[in-house]
């Protein structure tokens, strides 16, 4: 493999080694956050805002308490197409010309003047695992609501905003806000997972429809330009990203046993059942990314159209 020829994930060497100068650059930065959010905690006035505003929002009376069990597989099965609509988004991006293309077939049921619908592998599998990540998505709004849930992740007075800073500065001192996440998010982590659900997640399947080889009206493409389009759906995709880092490592910072109960198993407790059911799905992400190449692909894209060399 020459210097420039890509990795397992799209990078080249020589983006590797830029990637290499970049960790100690940003170990060096997140130590001078640390060092500067313990010297404005320091001050009077800072110490006089935290105790005002500790980083939680009461929740209205009669709020849920925990978490159901629809919820902990939600976030499993959202964690999984999430993985690979970043993983297939960023091929598209970066594998240049599609090594296989996968055309409609047409089954005689609609009749149309139109081509078939065609486009490349990757595209397909973006377009493919999109579909299953809206499907779970609708159920999720609608249990979220039917359900009561929705309370603990939408801001319902204006106290989250100071209460979001002073959670911020928590974290940033290293001095995690005083709570728990199975009675009510911190505004932070509020404000966060509103900004996922009810943000990013619209956004991105918006853009992701004018994107698709599947839009074809003209007359909105002057409406929406393309450009624009793809600006945001990258920045959601950043968005995405970043918010994954931050979640994960301060869900294995703050407590990884019972966060990942939480999470995995809809229990509050320090035992082991989270862990386990979340090392088994990194167990079948793992396995499903190495699976997903290009034979299996084409096995299953066959399926539902033709798949040709071009």
């Amino acid at each position: 493999m020459t210097a420039e020829s890509p990795g397992l994930l799209g990078f080249g060497r020589s983006t590797w080694l830029k990637l290499a100068w970049a960790l100690p650059l940003a170990i060096l930065a997140l130590a001078a956050v640390v060092l500067a959010a313990r010297g404005i905690r320091a001050l009077p006035d800072a110490q006089s805002f935290l105790a005002d505003y500790p980083g939680t929002s009461p929740l209205p009376a009669g709020a849920p308490v925990g978490f159901p069990a629809w919820l902990a597989w939600q976030h499993g099965l959202n964690v999984f197409f999430l993985l690979f609509i970043v993983r297939s988004g960023w091929q598209i991006r970066t594998a240049g010309r599609p090594t296989a293309f996968w055309t409609r077939r047409n089954t005689g049921l609609v009749r149309t003047r139109r081509a078939p619908t065609r486009m490349g592998i990757n595209a397909w599998l973006h377009l493919t695992v999109d579909l299953l990540w809206v499907v779970n998505g609708v159920l999720f709004y609608v249990l979220l609501f039917a359900t009561g849930q929705w309370v603990r992740i939408v801001p319902v007075s204006w106290d989250i905003f100071p209460n979001a800073v002073s959670a911020a500065l928590q974290y940033a001192s290293l001095g995690w806000p005083v709570g728990d996440g199975w009675v009510n998010y911190n505004a932070l982590q509020t404000l966060s997972y509103f900004s996922i659900v009810f943000v990013a997640a619209p956004l991105a399947l918006a853009t992701g429809i004018r994107l698709s080889p599947l839009w074809t009206s003209r007359r909105l493409s002057r409406l929406v330009p393309i450009t624009a389009t793809k600006v945001v759906h990258v920045g959601v995709m950043v968005f995405f990203l970043f918010f994954i880092v931050v979640h994960v490592t301060l869900v294995l910072a703050t407590g990884a046993l019972r966060n990942l109960n939480h999470m995995y198993a809809a229990t509050s407790d320090d035992g082991w059942t989270g862990f386990w059911i979340f090392a088994a799905s990194l167990v079948v992400m793992v396995l499903a990314w190495f699976a997903a190449g290009p034979r299996f692909l084409r096995a299953v894209a066959s399926l539902g159209g033709t798949v040709t060399n071009r």
